[in-house]
């Protein structure tokens, strides 16, 4: 394990969890492991870390056992000397982190990046995964003209500057990504205190300009798709989300057809947070039938 600490500004009451640490390729991961039973592995997107899961991991670890990571440079994890925050690096980390614990019979969370990060690491461990839980998110390269934009101008020069000195990512995105539950200035703080510094804010500025730059990874993870189709998924969808639409969603409908769909209705982007006690209600309700019997294709709740 490696030897580190978790900070003094992480609140015991609003993140109640262990905080553990392991080394990983000369990362110093952080992770929480809490309950038993069924693992779930939660993955997290940009600019949050695995605090955006906690209201989630409160209401599941009672039944379920919750392992969340926050990738090299998010978090409360730290980068080893020359790691370039690449989403196909991100897989590598979290496909290694899976091996470090043994973790086997996993059904896979995941939202924002943690989509393609996550499918990546399906198509290449298989047999380590038994369902799928999908947030909003994607996994496939994209042309949507939004999409488009917000790379070129968040992850261009003066997008990029304007992350690293002033934090924009998470000061602008985070509350626009609440339709429900608006963040506190507490809640607030601990991602802001998370990426505290330009340099440490360089994971969450490489991520805009890869929507594009990715393409190659983000085609890759498309390719292998096919060979993962009949994994059983549930997908729970804020129907508010200003990043991905209507049509994203029936793509993941149509990509797995072993699917459960459930509507968060009136949630924003970061629907796990904004919606908490409907996400981890779903995923109950769901892992306690048998595989077989979920939903099948177009039928939601």
């Amino acid at each position: 394990m490696a030897v580190a600490q978790r900070p003094g500004w992480v609140d015991d009451e609003l993140f109640p969890f262990v905080s553990r640490f392991v080394d990983i390729d000369g990362h110093t991961v952080h992770y929480v492991d809490e309950g038993a039973g069924t693992t779930l592995l939660f993955l997290h997107g940009n600019p949050t870390w695995s605090f955006v899961y906690r209201d989630v991991i409160t209401a599941l670890r009672g039944e379920f056992r919750c392992v969340a990571i926050d990738y090299p440079g998010f978090g409360l994890s730290t980068a080893a000397p020359g790691y370039r925050y690449l989403p196909s690096e991100h897989a590598g980390v979290v496909g290694a982190f899976i091996d470090a614990l043994g973790l086997t019979e996993v059904t896979l969370v995941v939202h924002d990046w943690g989509g393609p990060i996550g499918l990546s690491v399906i198509e290449k461990h298989p047999e380590v995964f038994d369902r799928l839980v999908v947030g909003n998110t994607w996994a496939w390269p994209t042309d949507a003209p939004h999409v488009q934009i917000m790379s070129h101008v968040m992850g261009g020069p003066l997008g990029r500057l304007l992350i690293r000195q002033f934090n924009l990512f998470v000061n602008l995105m985070i509350p626009a990504g609440h339709r429900l539950a608006k963040p506190s200035r507490d809640e607030m703080a601990h991602y802001q205190k998370a990426l505290d510094s330009p340099a440490r804010r360089d994971a969450s500025a490489i991520f805009p300009r890869e929507l594009t730059s990715s393409r190659a990874f983000l085609a890759e993870v498309e390719a292998g798709q096919p060979a993962i189709a009949d994994l059983p998924t549930l997908i729970i969808w804020g129907d508010a989300d200003i990043a991905f639409r209507r049509s994203d969603l029936r793509r993941w409908e149509r990509i797995f057809p072993n699917h459960r769909t459930v509507i968060a209705d009136g949630a924003g982007h970061f629907v796990q947070s904004d919606a908490p006690e409907q996400f981890a209600a779903a995923i109950r309700d769901w892992c306690s039938q048998p595989s077989s019997s979920t939903l099948g294709p177009g039928q939601a709740d």
